[in-house]
């Protein structure tokens, strides 16, 4: 098995992560080397807002799925403390208020599917799902986790109750995985048949593997990680030109990248760039 300490994911995602930081405490931790295959990292997010006080957090979406225990102030769906969020392909927004805790286990693309046995398409545009593919106590043990215990004791926690589930990898996992760090390590990689001539696979076989793991189109995926590229630019205080940061990620004109940016994070890129 190849070593799966790399990351299979962006750092982006959060939009206004320096906003988010004023009201929430959001910290991400490492899982046990034997979750390494599948699952890419842990992260707490933790609030206590004053009264009449709310913030709405946006994100925009990875290709993984997402196992989540949550506890006080609840998003919308959420009724028992332990939920996963499938592989989202809009802006995941949620708002806070109150006092609320979440302790997240973000799988790799894939890893969800591989993890449980279960087919990632299924969930996809699923925001909260019952955790059916673990056992019932799995699930009681993770639920009893919360803002009382200390963060590196939920990892503690967390590792154990998810290391029974550990299995061999199938090898189109790890095909998916290998795809997936093509498509980060080379960003000159703009189109998918690019990505299946360096890959060395056909295209109606990457579809499949990426129905059955991941949950969505690769052209999506790779569409996503240029968006992610862009924002993140822009969050560092990128001040060039527009069409300058298009064609760094690829888009052949700027009216194009405003359109696919504005349909994913809701604003043009001039007025997020504000």
């Amino acid at each position: 098995m190849p070593d799966r300490k790399n990351a299979t994911t962006t750092q982006a995602g959060v939009l206004r992560p320096d906003q988010l930081a004023q009201y929430v405490d959001l910290v991400r931790l490492p899982c046990a080397p034997s979750l390494e295959p599948w699952v890419e990292n842990y992260w707490r997010l933790q609030w206590n807002l004053p009264s009449g006080t709310s913030y709405r957090s946006s994100t925009l979406p990875h290709p993984a799925c997402t196992l989540s225990v949550e506890h006080g102030w609840t998003r919308e769906g959420v009724t028992e403390p332990v939920v996963v969020t499938g592989v989202l392909t809009h802006r995941f927004d949620v708002v806070l208020a109150e006092s609320g805790w979440v302790f997240g286990v973000k799988f790799r693309p894939g890893g969800y599917a591989s993890f449980t046995g279960t087919v990632a398409r299924t969930l996809r545009d699923v925001p909260v799902a019952p955790p059916t593919p673990f056992r019932s106590e799995t699930v009681a043990a993770l639920a009893e986790l919360g803002g009382h215990l200390e963060v590196d004791h939920c990892r503690t926690v967390v590792d154990a109750a998810l290391a029974p589930y550990t299995r061999d990898v199938e090898p189109e996992y790890e095909t998916v995985l290998d795809v997936i760090g093509t498509m980060l390590g080379d960003r000159t990689l703009i189109r998918v048949g690019q990505v299946e001539d360096r890959c060395g696979i056909g295209t109606r076989r990457l579809q499949r593997l990426f129905e059955r793991y991941v949950g969505a189109t690769p052209k999506w995926v790779l569409g996503r990680y240029r968006i992610h590229d862009a924002v993140r630019d822009l969050d560092d205080g990128y001040t060039g030109s527009l069409a300058e940061l298009a064609a760094r990620y690829g888009w052949f004109d700027q009216a194009h990248f405003t359109r696919e940016f504005t349909e994913l994070v809701g604003v043009s890129p001039g007025t997020y760039q504000l």
